[in-house]
């Protein structure tokens, strides 16, 4: 199995600056996609931004140029820096791998516990 532990979640006033790690462990034989999502209340989980091992991006349009996602491959770490915050971002982020618990077993979507967010205005 695969853990995926996030940090760096917190509470910020509109216009600072935040940023996520996610450090997976476990029994992991290849990890493809790594990303964050997030969840509002009252809201659907919504895609944020993901990398792929490849180091290809990919953003909600609601937060490029505003946030950057990263990755450190022999660590196996992702990273969201996330500026210019809003209140609208507010939510619980959750970071998200597309992994291979060992060669002979396909990926499949593994899920951090979340961590918090919070802008105010």
């Amino acid at each position: 199995q695969v853990q995926l532990v996030e940090s760096g979640g917190g509470s910020v006033q509109a216009g600072g600056s935040l940023r996520l790690s996610c450090s997976a462990s476990g029994s992991i034989f290849r990890i493809n996609s790594m990303g964050w999502y997030r969840q509002a209340p009252g809201k659907q989980r919504e895609l944020v931004a993901t990398i792929t091992d490849g180091g290809v991006t990919n953003y909600a349009d609601s937060v490029k140029g505003r946030f950057t996602v990263s990755r450190d491959n022999a660590k196996k770490i992702v990273y969201l820096q996330m500026n210019s915050l809003n209140p609208e971002d507010t939510a619980v982020y959750y970071c998200n791998a597309q992994a291979q618990s060992s060669r002979t077993v396909f990926p499949r979507g593994y899920w951090g516990q979340g961590t918090q967010v919070t802008v105010s205005s």
